[in-house]
């Protein structure tokens, strides 16, 4: 094991790019978690992009509101949303501040602290399920809206940081694939922005968007 206090989170500079580029190049990093409890380290194997008020799937598309205030400020913080009354979901700010937009972190591999995230994720039938889907993996990590606006490039001290990979899991650029992203309906439904690193079984089934029924 590397102790986290051995790496230095991912620069500002990282994350102030088009949302594009970062989004493929977070494939294969680090998201530590530290808790109370003991730290928990998750290799990103899943990600979508979300491009703010140029993207009608992303929450920034209508402009700024309580809710996304985060995407709107500087890049390297952490965007957590509540979502269908029970989950929560984390994202990472991207670009200059003042343009929102973000990278949803929607699986993962945990490489260290599997048994803080099984006594989370208690329905997980294998370690590979830890955090199969940014709910999964939200909830695996402990992280809700409490740590909304987290600097994730800060010192190791802080509750989530997002580090470089570990150097003997480095992807090849053969290894990334990329598709429409998971249940995203209307204008946005076929940007392929959503990326993964291919044939991880920690990566989260494609699902396209399927339009709520009214009850009748």
């Amino acid at each position: 094991m590397i102790e986290a206090s051995d790496r230095t989170p991912l620069p500002r500079e990282f994350f102030d790019r088009p949302v594009l580029e970062v989004a493929p190049l977070l494939l294969g990093t680090t998201l530590i978690r530290r808790t109370d409890d003991g730290p928990i380290e998750l290799r990103i194997t899943e990600v979508e992009a979300y491009a703010g008020e140029l993207d009608p799937g992303s929450h920034a598309f209508r402009g700024r509101t309580a809710r996304n205030e985060v995407m709107f400020g500087p890049p390297g913080h952490a965007y957590v949303y509540f979502t269908y009354g029970m989950w929560h979901c984390l994202n990472a700010v991207c670009g200059p501040e003042g343009r929102a937009s973000g990278v949803l972190l929607r699986a993962g591999e945990v490489l260290v602290g599997a048994e803080l995230a099984r006594e989370r994720r208690v329905s997980a039938r294998h370690d590979r399920e830890l955090a199969k889907g940014p709910a999964r993996l939200a909830t695996a990590l402990a992280v809700d809206r409490a740590l909304n606006g987290t600097d994730l490039c800060a010192d190791t001290a802080a509750p989530l940081s997002l580090l470089p990979g570990l150097p003997g899991l480095a992807l090849r650029p053969d290894q990334v694939r990329n598709g429409p992203r998971t249940g995203v309906g209307g204008d946005g439904a076929h940007q392929p922005w959503r990326f993964w690193i291919d044939g991880d079984p920690t990566v989260s089934p494609y699902r396209a968007h399927a339009p709520r029924r009214r009850a009748t």
